[in-house]
């Protein structure tokens, strides 16, 4: 088959097309897919490149998040058939294991999974909506619902607002009647951002987002009237410099949502915004099963919309890294062989 390979940490370059790649054979409990859709997550990129502590078997096929069709069934394997649409829950809950980075991903023309991981896709949703969910918007779900309990007439500030987690929490905090304010550092997102339902915009390569959240919601403090001034609730999960001032948004009692550090995992911390203003650093790690079928059923009922900003054949693979690993997208990137 044909598939994009790691063969070594690196760069760009490292990622190449391989025309005869070993299919995969469906062993007792596995099945195998035909990939009808893979997205990219900024996690691929942190394959790629190699991280810290965790030991990725070479050769390595990216791609965490799988939606296809079943084109052979292993031993013991009685509930599901050849043909049926499937999405695969990205973590192995039962031996352990993620797809794309300790097992062979979706990057390539067929993919094997474990049965126990295959989540069927409802009628009526693509597999390019189905391959966009599990990573991003299932953690954006967890991270804004299950951990951060957004509710109505709250103030959200999300950073990072057009990529794919972003565009999601957006909805969701929209979908809970929040009050959204969208950082992005590109104006031709802008309005593509209030398309999707944020009520207010700051473009942060023209305006610092804390003197643009201090303009709209008053500087927090704990004194009188002023302690309701600032927002409820930051989602940043890109770290780096953005990290303290995140906190300097906040109101008395705000949260601090994270799943991720794409701009740096090791920012400088101020504590002192922790016990002044009481506030709660909430983070999220992943999704639960039960997310990836909430998300599905909201996109089948047209309650949540996927935006899809570009799709790419397989063969195009490390033209769409570069596009996210430059942040020129908007919302999810998928890959079809």
């Amino acid at each position: 088959m044909k598939a994009m390979v790691l063969r070594e940490h690196g760069g760009l370059a490292n990622v190449r097309l391989e025309a005869e790649f070993p299919d995969p054979q469906a062993g007792p409990g596995d099945v195998v897919l035909r990939v009808r859709a893979t997205s990219l997550n900024y996690h691929d990129i942190f394959t790629r490149r190699g991280m810290p502590g965790i030991k990725v078997p070479m050769p390595a096929i990216m791609g965490l998040d799988v939606a296809g069709e079943i084109v052979a069934v292993g031993p013991g394997v009685d509930d599901w058939a050849a043909g049926e649409r499937v999405l695969v829950d990205p973590i192995n809950r039962v031996e352990g294991g993620l797809m794309g980075e300790t097992v062979h991903g979706g990057l390539a023309e067929m993919c094997r999974a474990r049965a126990h991981q295959l989540i069927r896709i409802p009628e009526g949703v693509s597999f390019d909506q189905a391959a966009a969910l599990p990573v991003a918007w299932g953690t954006a779900l967890r991270m804004m619902y299950t951990n951060g309990h957004v509710s109505e007439g709250e103030k959200v500030l999300v950073l990072g607002a057009s990529g794919g987690v972003g565009v999601c929490c957006i909805m969701l905090a929209k979908m809970a009647g929040a009050e959204v304010v969208a950082c992005t550092s590109s104006a031709a997102k802008m309005e593509r951002l209030k398309a999707l339902g944020a009520d207010h915009v700051i473009n942060t390569s023209e305006q610092d987002f804390v003197a643009a959240t201090f303009e709209r919601y008053g500087k927090p403090s704990r004194r009188g009237a002023d302690v309701h001034k600032g927002v409820d609730v930051v989602v940043n999960y890109t770290g780096g410099d953005t990290w303290v001032k995140s906190m300097r948004c906040l109101k008395v009692g705000g949260r601090l949502l994270t799943c991720g550090a794409t701009a740096g995992f090791d920012p400088r911390e101020d504590i002192r915004f922790i016990w002044t203003f009481e506030l709660k650093v909430l983070g999220s790690n992943g999704w639960a099963r039960d997310d990836i079928h909430k998300l599905l059923e909201l996109v089948r009922n047209g309650k949540l919309k996927v935006p899809i900003d570009r799709s790419y054949r397989l063969e195009e693979t490390v033209e769409a890294m570069k596009t996210m690993e430059d942040r020129e997208l908007f919302g999810k990137i998928v890959v079809t062989p």
